[in-house]
């Protein structure tokens, strides 16, 4: 039971694609900043190389995440997904923590850029974020793995509109500090971002209960089934992102039809809650010795 949960094809290749544009784009960036001693342009440098890894991880993992459960992986790899997601928020986290310490130097002590290098890049930067933070919006609400590239490119995106701001002040008023400044900004802006992502990842991995599911709620809806006694030994988790699994025992009465119970649990389960998988373990009203567990 259950629907698909694997990242489209099309969401593949679109990945593929802003895989390839952002290495492209990052070499430009990462030789102009050198170049023209632009702290902002260097950090746009050093975010493209997390979303280039951070993007090469989400592509492998929905490719890892394709193949069918084994006798050893009896639920696929679906969890790749979730650890590239975690790594992801990791990288987001650490360039961002060295660009606010790079840019406090740079506000103390700024350097001269070469605007009209870095204002070119920019533009070029903020066409190809534009156009990838489009392709990826659809499918970033499909799974916590495409949510972290299109933060990537989200941050990207916006750190290309404050580096062109950046050139534009300091060709205008010679205000050197807006460089490291606007630097100080976009990694101020992606931190809670990549808390957020991973706060997210951790709970998956921990088994939590899933975002928006209340498991009392679901425990009241299974125990007001016709025939069910009790319920107890409930657990709900996320396999990976908008894929809900669960186990619980039903106590039935002596009378009922455990077929019947089982189907009209499936049902609750799904059409209420967004369980899409459930193992449901049927016990007679006088069998529960299985009731006490160690969690």
């Amino acid at each position: 039971m259950g629907t698909e949960h694997r990242p489209s094809a099309t969401h593949l290749r679109r990945l593929v694609w802003i895989v390839v544009a952002v290495f492209l784009f990052m070499i430009v960036e990462a030789v102009t900043g050198v170049l023209t001693g632009s702290l902002a342009l260097l950090s746009e440098a050093g975010h493209m190389l997390t979303d280039l890894i951070g993007l090469s991880m989400a592509l492998a993992a929905i490719l890892a995440a394709r193949r069918t459960g084994s006798v050893r992986n009896t639920f696929g790899l679906y969890r790749i997904e979730i650890l590239a997601a975690l790594a992801n928020a990791v990288l987001l986290f650490g360039v961002a923590v060295y660009v606010i310490v790079e840019s406090l130097g740079r506000l103390r002590d700024p350097e001269p850029i070469a605007v009209g290098p870095v204002l070119i890049v920019a533009v070029i930067g903020l066409v190809i974020n534009i156009v990838a933070w489009r392709l990826l919006h659809d499918g970033a609400g499909t799974s916590l793995n495409l949510e972290g590239a299109y933060l990537e490119v989200l941050a990207d995106l916006i750190g290309s509109v404050g580096v062109i701001l950046a050139a534009l002040v300091v060709h205008f008023t010679g205000w050197l500090q807006a460089d490291p400044g606007v630097a100080l900004v976009i990694a101020l802006y992606i931190i809670p971002r990549a808390v957020s992502l991973g706060r997210k990842a951790v709970r998956i991995l921990l088994q939590s209960a899933p975002d928006g599911v209340d498991v009392a709620a679901v425990q009241a809806d299974l125990e007001a089934l016709d025939g069910v006694a009790a319920v107890h030994d409930i657990h709900l988790w996320t396999l990976t992102s908008q894929m809900h699994v669960g186990s619980a025992h039903l106590v039935v009465d002596p009378d009922a039809d455990s077929h019947g119970v089982l189907d009209r649990a499936r049902n609750v389960l799904i059409e209420r809650h967004q369980i899409d998988h459930a193992t449901l373990q049927i016990e007679p009203d006088d069998h529960r010795n299985c009731e006490e567990t160690i969690w």
